[in-house]
């Protein structure tokens, strides 16, 4: 059955709607049907939400192998080594250079923020060029 509407390699009908998708690692594509309704709530997972830009880093800053990135083009680039006594955490930067206190909430001004769980993931990912990837939900 062919839908109504159709451009290029999607079809839209009145309940389902048809497209390409990516069938295997070599690019081959196959034809994936979904209901309109499935197809709108997987294509609303990938809109973030107002107010979030999304960010990517890509090589010497690329967060899975900065470190050792980094490390190679400080060799490189013939840089002295880091002092371990010049690095601060996060919240004693803002305090000394913005004389900002990060816990101090940013509505009521009087009331602190505290951590109260932490959500558990991965510590580290792996480097872009590797392989294997850690295990978890994948696009459709």
């Amino acid at each position: 059955m062919r839908l109504p509407h159709t451009v290029a390699d999607t079809s839209v009908g009145q309940s389902e709607v048809a497209f390409k998708v990516r069938a295997n690692d070599q690019g081959g594509k196959r034809m994936l049907r979904l209901p309109g309704v499935e197809f709108v709530r997987r294509f609303m997972q990938h809109v973030l939400p107002t107010g979030i830009k999304r960010i990517r880093h890509y090589g010497v800053l690329a967060s899975a192998c900065k470190a050792v990135k980094l490390d190679a083009a400080r060799l490189a680039l013939q840089m002295p080594a880091i002092n371990p006594q010049a690095v601060e955490s996060a919240h004693a930067f803002m305090a000394r250079v913005l004389k900002l206190d990060v816990s101090q909430c940013p509505c009521c001004k009087t009331g602190r923020l505290r951590v109260v769980a932490t959500l558990s993931g991965y510590k580290q990912l792996p480097a872009p060029c590797s392989t294997t990837l850690p295990q978890g939900r994948a696009p459709p």
